[in-house]
């Protein structure tokens, strides 16, 4: 069996063979390519999968691969072995499809496989919901996305891409999920731009993995299924890194994962990222619609009448900032009246109002904050990524919500990490940890914003984590350790006594130096600065009357 590595560059380059082949039929930097890319590369997987899973079927059976395919009770059979796979049948496979390639409608043949599967009754939970109760397949015919004349020479060239002969994702199954996501990150590294109405960023696989560790360190993890939920969900790293760190129990997954996201590029990518990661039975949890104004999940599945659900676990990183007046003000009114949870309604501290300049900056992302905490359980915890300027705001939206959580007792800690974490914005972040239980405990604040390396990403300059910068983060979280200019721990009424501060740097103890010194080591010194500010005020004045002189010249120009 090859080795991890040969394995990524084997899956890397067929991504890249199939993004050169986009380029050449004219959808490079289109939205096109990327619903090309991505698809194929997910008929790939689940062709592969579905392959490999029938030939160890056919073996435990004593049988053929062909004698199952083509028994209809056998057939039957297999999926009750493997209901949680998305359903093929043998016609759809790259293995028949290939034999067609000289066919001048081969093109056809493949689009009406794509849809096919996604036509398929046991494939139907695989297709995407929208807030307005609508459905979104699973595939759509992708050769539609060239020109007519290029179709055919399109989907046989994909073929010889996809081919088993050059690549099988068969032996990549029994890999992990780290390897996973790195091949995740890969192939949608060129499409995960901000765009659209709501921003989408892609989680640094650094800070996903802090989050999701310190979250369920928080408190013992039971052998149970928990709730875990996120309504910004973007391609979903946030929380399949927490579905990860959940692990499995003796029942299965304890993640029941539950998303929306307004993004359908972003749906897309996480629907993907999910079937990579085995998470089938949280598909029919992904809702693409507007969390703020209509949040799709509920206490009673599909039921608006039984109330929006609540969760054991949120992670969020929302849009900061972006032009939701459209939206605004139905949102407030419609929501003035919510259910009291906890001691607040859902938008307790209030909603941005409409600048009448630079409507794009709304700080949507206070809308999520409160939207989180109205959603978590009466001992949830929760994990937000916020713009830095928040922990310390002394009015407000922000210093209300700040103040809330710190009077009843439901704050963790807060980590304020690197600048240029994320790649594609300059706004420094921190990671907002909320528990709900912690009502006697003790808050861990982190300033990690001197750690990292600069990497160059494309135009932009990132700062990435090195492994023992984010073992460092955890293990000080986790275990309260107090570090020299690093990490402080708080109680509320420390926090409460620096006007709800939240910043790390506040609460670090001021060291003063003292240096003995004798009256002549002293009046030498003094002597020194006195001539130093002497030259400084001489070369000011200088200065002064220079830019004077220049104003004059110009003047006389002008006139």
């Amino acid at each position: 069996m090859p080795d991890i590595f040969t394995l990524e560059n084997k899956i890397k380059q067929m991504i890249d063979e199939m993004k050169g082949l986009c380029q050449t039929n004219g959808l490079s930097n289109q939205a096109s390519e990327e619903v090309v890319i991505t698809s194929v590369f997910l008929y790939k997987f689940l062709n592969d999968k579905f392959m490999a899973n029938m030939k160890d079927f056919a073996k435990e059976m004593d049988m053929d691969t062909g004698e199952v395919l083509q028994d209809e009770d056998m057939f039957a059979g297999f999926y009750d072995s493997y209901p949680q796979d998305v359903a093929f049948r043998y016609e759809d496979t790259i293995e028949c499809l290939i034999n067609k390639v000289g066919n001048n409608d081969f093109y056809k043949l493949f689009d009406d496989a794509l849809e096919r599967i996604s036509d398929y009754p046991e494939n139907e939970e695989f297709s995407i919901d929208t807030a307005d109760g609508g459905r979104k397949p699973l595939f759509t015919r992708i050769t539609e996305n060239v020109e007519a004349s290029k179709r055919n020479n399109f989907a046989k060239n994909i073929f010889g891409i996809i081919s088993q002969d050059k690549f099988d994702f068969g032996e990549a199954f029994k890999n992990n999920f780290d390897f996973y996501s790195a091949i995740f990150e890969y192939l949608i590294k060129d499409y995960n731009v901000a765009s659209g109405v709501y921003a989408e960023y892609f989680t640094p696989q650094a800070i996903s993995a802090i989050i999701a560790k310190i979250l369920v360190e928080m408190s013992p993890v039971e052998d149970k299924i928990y709730d875990v939920y996120d309504p910004s969900a973007g391609s979903g790293s946030l929380v399949l890194h927490l579905a990860n760190a959940l692990g499995k129990g003796s029942f299965g997954d304890k993640a029941q994962v539950y998303t929306q996201d307004i993004s359908g590029k972003s749906s897309r990518f996480l629907r993907t990222n999910m079937l990579l990661n085995g998470l089938t039975n949280s598909l029919d949890n992904i809702i693409e619609g507007d969390t703020l104004e209509t949040p799709a999940h509920y206490k009673v599945a599909h039921d608006p009448s039984s109330g929006v659900k609540q969760f054991d676990y949120i992670t969020s990183n929302p849009p900061f900032k972006m032009d939701f007046s459209s939206t605004r003000n139905t949102i407030e009114q419609k929501w003035e009246d919510s259910e009291v949870r906890d001691g607040i309604k859902r938008f307790f501290a209030g909603i941005p109002k409409i600048p009448n300049k630079k409507k794009e900056s709304m700080g949507v992302y206070l809308c999520f904050i409160q939207h989180i905490l109205w959603s978590l359980k009466e001992d949830g915890k929760a994990a937000i990524v916020v713009p830095t300027g928040f922990i310390t705001a002394q009015s407000g939206i922000e210093k209300t919500v700040r103040q809330t959580i710190v009077d009843k007792h439901w704050l963790k800690g807060v980590i304020s990490m690197p600048s240029n974490i994320f790649a594609n914005t300059g706004t420094n972040v921190s990671v907002l940890f909320i528990d709900k239980s912690n009502k006697e405990g003790n808050i861990m604040l982190i300033d990690a914003s001197k750690l990292g390396e600069k990497r160059k990403e494309g135009k932009n300059q990132k700062t990435v984590l090195r492994s023992d910068e984010v073992k460092k983060i955890e293990d000080t979280f986790i275990n309260q350790d107090v570090v020299e200019d690093f990490s402080v721990c708080v109680t509320y009424e420390q926090i409460a006594e620096k006007n709800y501060s939240l910043s790390a740097g506040q609460y670090f103890e001021v060291k003063i130096e003292f240096v003995e010194l004798s009256q002549e080591e002293f009046e030498k010194r003094m002597l020194a600065y006195s001539s130093r500010l002497e030259e400084l005020f001489t070369e000011g004045k200088s200065l002064e009357d220079e830019i004077k002189q220049r104003l004059g010249e110009l003047k006389y120009e002008e006139d």
